[in-house]
């Protein structure tokens, strides 16, 4: 059911640790499918001599253009994305699958719940630590505590490990490769499905990721995907976050829709605010 879709940029001994982690710990097989930025470490040696799927450029292209290229290898009707320093939970891929096949519609954004070892303000993860880097990693102690890891499912879902439908990820043309190395790409794809008309937007409670931080992220030179959504959309993204995903609010009931944004003074003035710091920023 499932193509899980993994950019990596010399990271090996986090790839290794997913791609195990998917072996071990899906509930059904899974095709799993890498685009390998660079490889200089080792790591396009070690795709090939495990047979996964995969794409390949010679330096860092960052996260949108290598996942709508390998994207297009993937054969499995929803498509994960899944980053190369997550580590999966036993029977996660069930989890993310009962939910979406309790929805109405097949345009969704359906997202796991991130585990991480340090609180950063996210009110959507889970935070316990376990490690912050493979060596450090207990995973022992990860299994034995996840029943009591679980939430409520939230509203909001935009970031990894998320799934949508093959072909709504190709009608509205997947991650833009103008927010490239990937900063504010999830939020952007996010805003191209809500204008296509998804309002579900859905973080799963109990379909849990370990989360080691930036382990990818942290060795790029970032984007300002803040300023080119403002500029793209017209709004910042904290406005989208919280008056149109309701990020990291319980969940709809129902089936999960999140409402029309409220036309209410705080919309207003967030966005009057957003209007003023586009046009102060050219």
């Amino acid at each position: 059911m499932f193509s899980i879709i993994i950019p990596t940029w010399n990271n090996l001994p986090y790839l290794q640790l997913a791609v195990d982690s998917i072996r071990r710990h899906s509930a059904q097989p899974q095709e799993v499918l890498v685009h390998v930025n660079d490889g200089s470490d080792g790591t396009l040696d070690w795709v090939r001599a495990q047979g996964l799927q995969h794409t390949h450029s010679p330096a860092n292209v960052g996260i949108c253009l290598a996942f709508n290229e390998v994207a297009s290898r993937a054969s499995a009707r929803y498509f994960v994305y899944l980053n190369d320093d997550m580590v999966v939970s036993p029977g996660w891929d069930e989890r993310l699958l009962r939910r979406i096949q309790a929805l109405p519609t097949e345009l969704f954004m359906v997202s796991g719940t991130m585990v991480e070892p340090l609180a950063s303000g996210n009110a959507c993860v889970v935070v316990r630590d376990f490690g912050d880097t493979v060596d450090a990693f207990r995973e022992a102690d990860l299994l034995r505590a996840l029943p009591g890891l679980v939430r409520e499912d939230w509203a909001g879902a935009t970031w990894p490990p998320t799934v949508v439908h093959r072909d709504r990820w190709f009608r509205v043309g997947g991650y833009a490769s103008e927010f490239s190395p990937g900063m504010s790409s999830d939020n952007d794809f996010a805003m191209k499905l809500w204008h296509a008309g998804c309002r579900h937007f859905i973080g799963v409670g109990d379909a849990l990721v370990y989360h080691f931080q930036c382990k990818s992220t942290g060795k790029v030179v970032k984007n300002d995907g803040r300023r080119q959504f403002l500029a793209k959309w017209g709004m910042g993204q904290r406005t989208f976050d919280r008056h149109f995903l309701r990020r990291g609010a319980p969940l709809p009931a129902g089936d999960g829709r999140v409402p029309e944004p409220i036309d209410a003074p705080a919309l207003r003035w967030a966005l009057r605010k957003d209007r003023l710091k586009r046009t102060l920023r050219g």
